[in-house]
C-alpha cells in the first residue's frame, strides 16, 4: 500500500472505529499498514506502547477489567505505602485518603490535581487487587505492575528493612509467580517534602533502594523518578544513580509549592524531553525506560520514543471530559486509545507513516517497527 493510500486507510479508521475501538487493534495495524507496534515495559513483551500510571484509575477490579476489555497494554497498580509485621508505616502520611479529583487547563494541555496521596486502604485489600491482578497478567489480557512507596531515609539513618522484608515477601506471594514485576514510586509530593531538600540524600535513595528490595525477594524493578527541585543536569544524574534498577519510568509530575499539589501539562513534558535529549553520564549502564508526563497524542508518544522510551505512562489523558475525545462511544480507555493511535495527524501509525516517507524510519521484512524508533543503545535485543 502507498503512503497515500495508507493515509487515505487511516482517516477511515478514524471515523469508522469513532463508534467502536477493536480490542485487539494493534493486529488490526499490523494487517493493513504493515506496521508493528509491539513495545516492552520491566522486560515483558507488550502489544502496544500505551499503558496506565499507578493512581485512582487502578485501585479497583472494575477499573482493571475495563482497561483490558479497551486493549490497554498494561496497568501499574495504585502505590501502596509499605508496612512491616506489626503494621507500622513509616511513610504513613503518603496514606491519606483522596480528595476528587480536579482535571483542568494548564495552558495549552491539561493536568490533574488531588490533595491525596497513596493507597488509603488495608494491606490485605491491596493484596487482594494484587492477586486479581495477576489472574489478569497470567491469562494476557493484562499486564499489571503493583506500585510501592517504600521507606526512604535521611542521610544520617538507616533503611528500616522491616518494611522492605514484610512488604516484598507479601506482594511476591500474592502474584503468585517468580520474578514479582514492582514499580517503586518517588511520588511527585515527595519533591516538597523536606526529605528531598538534599541531593546526597535523593542519589543515595536511588541507588540503594533497589537492593533493599531485591534482599526480600525475586523482584523485577522499576524505579518511577521524581522531577526533584534541581536542575535538569541532576535528573540525568538521578538517572545514572538509579541504574541499578531493571528500568527506569522518567519523570513524575512537577510540584507546585506554593499550591502544595503535583501538576503536569506542557510545563512537564517540556522538562521531561529536554532531560532525556542528552543521555545521563553512564549511557552504557542505563536501564530501559519507560516515559511519563502530558502524553496526549500518538506524536508526543513518538517525541519519548525517540529519547529512548520503549513504552509509556499516562493518566490525565484518560480523565478528560468526554467531549475532548474524537471517539463517540466506549470507554475513556477507548476512546484515549482511539486518539493516541488513529488520529489522522498526530497519532502513532500516521507519525510512523510520516518519518517513513522523509526517509527517518526504515521497514523491515516489509513492516515498519515501534521498536525501531528507540536509539540503538536503548532497542531491546
Amino acid at each position: 500500500m502507498s503512503n497515500s493510500a495508507s493515509l487515505a486507510s487511516l482517516a477511515d479508521d478514524f471515523e469508522r472505529f469513532k463508534r467502536e475501538l477493536p480490542r485487539d487493534f494493534p493486529a488490526h495495524v499490523r494487517d493493513v499498514y504493515r506496521i508493528n507496534l509491539s513495545a516492552r515495559y520491566l522486560g515483558e513483551p507488550l502489544p502496544h506502547p500505551v499503558g496506565k500510571g499507578s493512581g485512582q484509575l487502578s485501585l479497583n477490579v472494575g477499573q482493571l477489567e475495563t482497561d483490558a476489555e479497551a486493549g490497554l497494554a498494561f496497568v501499574v497498580l495504585k502505590t501502596v505505602i509499605a508496612q512491616d509485621a506489626a503494621g507500622a508505616q513509616s511513610m504513613g502520611a503518603w496514606a491519606i485518603h483522596e480528595s476528587k479529583m480536579k482535571v483542568e487547563r494548564r495552558g495549552v494541555g491539561w493536568t490533574v490535581t488531588w490533595k491525596g496521596r497513596g493507597w488509603d486502604r488495608s494491606f490485605e485489600d491491596y493484596l487482594a487487587l494484587v492477586r486479581a491482578g495477576w489472574d489478569l497478567t497470567r491469562d494476557r489480557q493484562l499486564l499489571t505492575v503493583p506500585s510501592v512507596k517504600y521507606h526512604l531515609p535521611r542521610l544520617d539513618e538507616p533503611f528500616r528493612d522491616g518494611e522492605y522484608a514484610y512488604t516484598t515477601a507479601a506482594l511476591a506471594k500474592a502474584w503468585g509467580e517468580s520474578p514479582l514485576l514492582l514499580e517503586k514510586d518517588f511520588s511527585p509530593t515527595l519533591a516538597g517534602d523536606p526529605l528531598s531538600d538534599e541531593k546526597a540524600q535523593i542519589l543515595r535513595w536511588l541507588r540503594e533502594v533497589p537492593e533493599h528490595i531485591r534482599a526480600h525477594g525475586d523482584v523485577r524493578l522499576a524505579m518511577k523518578l521524581m522531577n526533584a527541585r534541581f536542575d535538569d543536569d541532576f535528573q540525568r544524574e538521578m538517572m545514572s544513580a538509579a541504574s541499578s534498577a531493571d528500568a527506569l519510568v522518567v519523570f513524575n509530575r512537577l510540584f507546585d509549592p506554593a499550591a502544595g499539589v503535583a501538576y503536569g501539562g506542557p510545563e512537564l513534558s517540556d522538562r521531561n524531553l529536554r532531560v532525556l535529549v542528552q543521555p545521563p553520564n553512564r549511557p552504557s549502564a542505563q536501564p530501559p525506560l519507560c516515559g511519563t508526563g502530558n502524553i496526549h497524542s500518538g506524536r508526543i508518544l513518538v517525541e519519548y520514543a525517540l529519547r529512548g522510551c520503549s513504552s509509556v505512562q499516562l493518566h490525565t489523558f484518560f480523565q478528560l471530559p468526554l467531549e475532548e475525545y474524537p471517539a463517540t462511544e466506549g470507554s475513556r480507555t477507548q476512546r484515549a486509545l482511539h486518539a493516541l493511535i488513529f488520529n489522522p495527524r498526530d497519532g502513532l501509525v500516521a507519525v510512523m507513516l510520516e518519518r517513513e516517507a522523509a526517509g527517518l524510519l526504515h521497514r523491515r521484512d516489509g513492516e515498519l517497527h515501534f521498536l525501531d524508533l528507540l536509539p540503538d543503545a536503548y532497542r531491546p535485543r
